[in-house]
């Protein structure tokens, strides 16, 4: 178990750049504040505390998870007056990792390496790098003999470099482990630079100072990714969607066309489940083993248990039972509750009811506010007429019934067990068990119509 450590999250500023009334590191990417990334990296390494060092009054304390501890930068502008804003939160010895709020997509195994790489080394500080990206415009780290950083040099502007120092590919990700005993007395040396203090002038102090700077080298360039704008945010969101959905897969789902689906980052789908192409998942969607959910289907904070399937459906916080069945071109509103083995087909609308074990409402209805029977089967064109432009009002079906097409349940209203209605029936009593309701004029047919209103038009 690693050592105990502290977080500091930098996490002020607007980001102009985002063209947004939202707080930079408040935009999300699959379903997740970018800050909100960086906290759950932290906290599954293990952080003991994770600290957000906010601007006062720009927003991102609202929007931070929980447990987050907040300080505010009220002074000083840069990395290191950011850092030394938390000067009284840092314990005063143990390690105190530095990230950034606009790079979501540092992992707590980068973290578990850094700071593994920290404690092996005996470090005054240890740097998070990669080489496995273009260099170019990123600070580039040079090694001494033993492997520690012996400077680290930017490259934003290319003159002056030589083709030695432009060769380097090994680059600063910007995320740092300090010796919490060393490092701020070392940033009060900082000087500023245009009046900012950048947090990586800390590293020649702290070497000068005799301390050990190391560096812990990764393979997952994502966490290279920091958000400044609208199109890096579409980076980090496609990044993470990789990540995402290469992780479901390796537990053993299968995405028929992944490049084509979104899944949000707290969505948990069970193993030999089937994704079709252009599916989307998000919020707290759970979905069960041995599904097929697709093609071109939403599930929004919905629960999908085994083996249903869903095809052109839109389910959003509804729940879909075990072996049933939804869609194509179907609607599930909050509130719907599909019971095992239950089917709601084409064009169908259901909202706020419980639909029972078995039950079947085929095709091109609306069913909302109600609760159907065990075995029912709905014809086409049944609807629920819940409203009666004051108030909601329930629909109670019982087990297997069965309404004939085009069929109008006008709530408040109950259908007996076994009971049955007569096409195009508007029902507005309630139904005894095993009866036939029949609620509609009586057929009449006028001979020679057809004739009488041709003549009358010539």
């Amino acid at each position: 178990m690693a050592a105990p450590f502290t977080v500091l999250i930098m996490a002020a500023g607007h980001g102009t750049r985002m063209r947004s009334d939202t707080p930079k590191v408040l935009h999300r990417i699959a379903g997740k504040s970018l800050v909100g990334w960086v906290v759950d990296a932290a906290r599954e390494a293990g952080a003991d505390r994770v600290v957000a060092v906010v601007r006062a009054g720009d927003g991102v304390a609202d929007g931070l998870p929980e447990g987050v501890e907040c300080i505010e930068q009220r002074e000083g502008e840069g990395t290191g007056a950011a850092v030394l804003a938390a000067r009284e939160a840092v314990p005063g010895e143990g390690a105190v990792v530095v990230l950034s709020g606009d790079q979501p997509l540092v992992t707590a195994e980068q973290l578990d390496g850094l700071l593994a790489e920290h404690a092996e080394r005996g470090a005054a500080a240890t740097v998070l790098t990669t080489d496995r990206i273009d260099p170019a415009g990123y600070g580039r780290v040079v090694r001494d003999g033993d492997g520690h950083v012996e400077t680290i040099f930017e490259t934003k502007h290319s003159e002056g470099l030589t083709p030695e120092q432009l060769a380097v590919r090994e680059v600063n990700l910007g995320t740092y482990a300090f010796d919490a005993s060393l490092l701020f007395d070392a940033l009060d040396r900082v000087e500023l630079e245009d009046g900012e203090s950048y947090l990586t002038r800390v590293l020649p102090v702290l070497r000068q100072n005799g301390g050990t700077i190391a560096a812990h080298i990764t393979d997952d360039a994502d966490a290279a990714i920091g958000v400044n704008d609208r199109a890096a945010l579409m980076a980090a969101e496609e990044a993470a969607q990789r990540r995402l959905i290469e992780e479901h897969a390796r537990a053993g789902v299968t995405f028929l066309h992944p490049g084509t689906t979104r899944v949000e980052a707290d969505v948990t789908i069970g193993r030999d489940t089937t994704i079709g192409p252009g599916t989307v998942l998000e919020g707290s969607t759970t979905i069960g083993e041995g599904c097929e959910i697709g093609p071109h289907t939403t599930v929004r904070d919905g629960t999908v248990h085994d083996g249903a399937k869903l095809i052109h459906a839109f389910v959003l916080e509804a729940e879909v039972g075990r072996g049933a069945t939804v869609g194509p071109f179907a609607y599930l509103r909050p509130g719907t509750t599909v019971g095992e083995g239950a089917k709601i087909g084409t064009f169908v609308e259901v909202k706020n009811s419980d639909i029972g074990a078995g039950a079947k409402v085929p095709h091109l209805s609306y069913i909302g506010d109600a609760d159907v029977g065990e075995n029912s089967n709905l014809g086409a064109s049944t609807i629920t007429a819940n409203y009666d432009g004051q108030k909601k009002h329930r629909t109670k079906v019982g087990k297997s019934v069965k309404t004939s097409v085009h069929t109008s349940l006008v709530a408040p209203v109950t259908v007996g067990d076994r009971a049955y209605t007569g096409a195009g029936s508007a029902i507005t009593k309630d139904v005894p068990d095993g009866a036939l309701a029949i609620a509609r004029e009586r057929q009449k047919n006028i001979e020679g119509y057809a004739d009488r209103k041709e003549d009358s038009q010539k």
